[in-house]
């Protein structure tokens, strides 16, 4: 697995608005919107291309396409969504799925609730959107489910990364034949005993969607 934290000073200045406490939920969805779109452009350096033959208006040439099958992007309900718009304005025929998970609180245990992907996934790159690696257990869950249904390049666009989920990922995922690359915008101190992410932004579902946090 690989860790790539993207060093750029707009992706640092959004991310530093992104975790004021005191900006608001229409700020916070746009900021979230322009950082993933930043940090898509990176995560996607390795995307599939096919070379194809044009015309341009002054002599034909050879370019590149987007590879069959395209790429599928999948954000984990709740607050994968508000990442979804800045990944397919890079990747606007990519397919979308979703996967909906949820994490205790208490026990910190992962259970998925809904699904809505292709059966098949075979071949295919996906692109899997979850703002905030914490424990861990959520993504190296998400991973698994689509692993089995035959992804075979998987890259996930976080916020924020804990380097105690990093570790987590690193041992759940241990010996899987798919390469699994995590690109994000900072990697923080560490988890607290509520399993948030130090320094952090809060809980990104409820700034996302305006509940109380």
């Amino acid at each position: 697995m690989r860790i790539q934290v993207v060093d750029h000073p707009l992706v640092a200045h959004k991310l530093t608005t992104l975790r004021n406490v005191h900006t608001d939920s229409p700020t916070f969805r746009r900021l979230a919107d322009e950082l993933v779109t930043l940090l898509a452009y990176e995560a996607t350096r390795g995307v599939r291309v096919s070379e194809v033959e044009i015309d341009t208006p002054v002599a034909p040439t050879t370019g590149v396409r987007l590879s069959t099958p395209t790429p599928l992007v999948v954000p984990i309900l709740r607050a994968g969504l508000g990442m979804l718009d800045g990944m397919v304005r890079l990747l606007p025929t990519a397919e979308v799925g979703f996967l909906g998970m949820v994490r205790n609180e208490e026990t910190l245990a992962v259970t998925t609730y809904a699904e809505r992907l292709p059966e098949d996934l075979s071949g295919r790159q996906v692109y899997v959107l979850d703002p905030m690696l914490a424990t861990g257990a959520t993504l190296a869950e998400a991973i698994r489910f689509l692993v089995e249904r035959g992804a075979d390049d998987i890259i996930a666009i976080c916020l924020l990364v804990a380097p105690e989920g990093c570790e987590r990922l690193v041992e759940e995922l241990d010996g899987l034949s798919v390469p699994v690359t995590v690109v994000t915008a900072a990697m923080d101190s560490h988890l607290n005993e509520k399993g948030y992410i130090v320094p952090g932004l809060g809980d990104a579902g409820d700034r996302l969607y305006g509940l109380a946090h």
